[in-house]
């Protein structure tokens, strides 16, 4: 009996063959986490916690020309917001400690969620009076206020970075999640200030 196979793969023509060419895709270069995101996302903590920690100096402390705590209860009295001292404070100390915290990067999804809500009230109270700052409605319009907020709304979703103490978090390791159920209470939070801490005032005969 011949000891020769009476059949063989590889041919040249069907499965197996070595000489057939391959039709594997090249294996693309991995995504990676870019050095250059982290500062970029620490240049963003920068100037958004740091905006909002001057402005909680102002209400609290009457800093850089800032009204204190009474001037920015009157403030919020003209608006119809009751209780207004209490407001104030917690306006204020929001402000100061979630501001530091973003600029940390500590319970950053958290803390610029509540940086969000404040600025959610500030544009639902001046949405009628325009966009731009250029235009006559100068400091009353809400250019500024829509920025600091979408820009909160960005560290809440992208979570802090490497560069924060948070590094290692799970909500800085999974921003995603933790980032949803922050914007989720930010926004809540905002929303029951807005409408049941809040007297609108009667319109005018």
């Amino acid at each position: 009996m011949s000891e020769q196979p009476t059949a063989t793969f590889g041919t040249g023509t069907g499965f197996g063959d070595p000489d057939a060419p391959s039709k594997t895709r090249p294996t693309r270069r991995p995504l990676e986490w870019n050095p250059a995101t982290d500062v970029g996302l620490l240049l963003l903590r920068f100037a958004v916690g740091g905006t909002f920690f001057a402005h909680g100096m102002q209400k609290i402390f009457g800093l850089w020309g800032g009204p204190g705590v009474n001037g920015f209860a009157q403030v919020l009295d003209g608006f119809g917001y009751q209780p207004s001292i209490t407001l104030a404070w917690v306006t204020g100390i929001t402000e100061l400690v979630a501001g530091g915290f973003v600029v940390l990067g500590v319970l950053t999804p958290l803390a610029a969620a509540g940086l969000l809500g404040i600025m959610i009230n500030v544009v639902l109270l001046k949405a009628g009076n325009g966009f731009f700052i250029g235009s006559p409605a100068g400091a009353d319009a809400v250019e500024l206020e829509v920025v600091l907020g979408l820009a909160a709304a960005a560290i809440v979703l992208t979570g802090p970075g490497h560069i924060a103490l948070d590094r290692g978090r799970t909500w800085q390791r999974r921003p995603a999640p933790w980032g949803v159920l922050a914007m989720v209470i930010g926004v809540t939070a905002a929303l029951l200030v807005y409408f049941l801490l809040r007297v609108p005032a009667p319109l005018a005969p």
